[in-house]
């Protein structure tokens, strides 16, 4: 082979390692900012401040009407008639069931004959003491027949005072073969059926009578709860601590908060031994009637805080049951910070601990860093 031969071959070869050096030196410059060193992702970043914001906690509460009575009959008895159909709003006064009154007719009858014959044999004893008394002041009687006319005269009269009080009651148990609504409200479920034997000793009640125009939320609250809820509302004792409460909120079942706002009223005076926790009452309006008696749902209970630290949901993430966030420290690297949270507000935690006014937290992209991690900051909106 000849010296230019293998001149040609050498020059190729340079050529190749020198394509091979460019095309890794634009690969690496690619990736790389000058100088070899990785570019520091853009992130949102947020300093902290004080504001005021709301916080809820939700309760499972089980409603009840303000008045929630069962329809019990007072006398034994065929059921004769049912005026009033299952779901129906009645007034008080109004007649819900007739049971057989004939038995309690014939009872009043005989009572008022009973009376009848008592007060006849009083006017006799009567009469006889009278005549007694003229006979014993003339010396014609002595006074012990005086005495056992006027004894037999007392046991007449107390005859006839028992035979009244027999009327009054067979009165009573006719007026019971009535059975009239107690209170305004909703009429609810009616197992029996006319004809059916019904009585004092029934298990079922004929049925039963909902006032709702007003209704109770009854809700447990934790004994931790209840410290908080002591420490936290104004108030020297229980019921001025009430009287200062925000309205709460009710949540239905579905999801949906109730139109209308209620009260807290009521705190139990002991705690419940077998669960730990003390019940409360909220009351709340129902004039439509919206709510009935079995309904359940959430009492929110509102608390406005003041000068407290709010972040957003976002800027969060968890870590073996610990929440952390991204601060952004010295030379733009951020440092996994742990924090406390004391309540949430629509998409925001409100801070207790672990963040000062002025720290910088990392807002979104915490996909994209780790402890340490320097990035490139950029402002982000605030938590409201």
């Amino acid at each position: 082979m000849s010296n230019k031969t293998i001149s040609i071959q050498h020059t190729g070869m340079l050529a190749i390692l020198a394509a091979l050096l460019l095309a890794w030196g634009c690969s690496s410059g690619s990736a790389n900012s000058p100088g070899g060193v990785s570019e520091a992702p853009s992130v949102p970043v947020l300093a902290t401040d004080t504001t005021s914001a709301q916080t809820y906690k939700e309760y499972s509460a089980a409603l009840e009407g303000r008045v929630n009575v069962e329809i019990r009959a007072q006398v034994d008895g065929y059921l004769d008639k049912i005026f009033v159909d299952e779901g129906a709003f009645v007034k008080e006064g109004q007649p819900l069931f007739k049971i057989n009154d004939q038995p309690y007719r014939e009872q009043l009858n005989n009572a008022m004959a009973a009376q009848q014959a008592a007060e006849a044999n009083l006017l006799n004893a009567e009469l006889e003491v009278n005549k007694m008394k003229v006979l014993s002041r003339n010396n014609v009687v002595s006074e012990i027949q005086l005495k056992t006319v006027e004894a037999a005269y007392e046991a007449a009269r107390a005859n006839v005072a028992q035979s009244k009080a027999a009327v009054a009651m067979a009165r009573i148990n006719l007026d019971y073969t009535l059975i009239k609504a107690p209170v305004n409200g909703y009429i609810g479920r009616i197992p029996k059926r006319l004809g059916n034997l019904v009585g004092r000793m029934d298990v079922q009640a004929l049925t039963t009578l909902s006032d709702v125009h007003e209704v109770y939320a009854y809700f447990s609250m934790s004994e931790m709860d209840f410290i908080a809820f002591n420490r936290d509302n104004k108030g020297e004792d229980i019921p001025e601590k009430i009287k200062n409460l925000l309205p709460v909120t009710l949540v239905l079942a579905d999801g949906n908060l109730y139109p209308e706002q209620g009260r807290i009223e009521m705190v139990d005076g002991q705690f419940d031994k077998t669960t730990g926790s003390i019940s409360l009452r909220a009351n709340f309006p129902n004039k439509n009637g919206m709510l009935r008696s079995g309904n359940t749902g959430k009492v929110r209970l509102n608390q406005v805080h003041q000068g407290v630290l709010m972040i957003p949901q976002e800027a969060t993430f968890e870590l073996q049951d610990r929440t952390f966030v991204y601060v952004l420290g010295d030379s733009n690297k951020v440092k996994m910070t742990p924090i406390t949270i004391g309540g949430k507000h629509e998409n925001a935690y409100l801070v207790n601990e672990g963040l000062n006014p002025g720290s910088r937290i990392v807002t979104g992209s915490l996909h994209l860093l780790q402890d340490g991690a320097e990035i490139s900051p950029v402002p982000a909106k605030a938590a409201k």
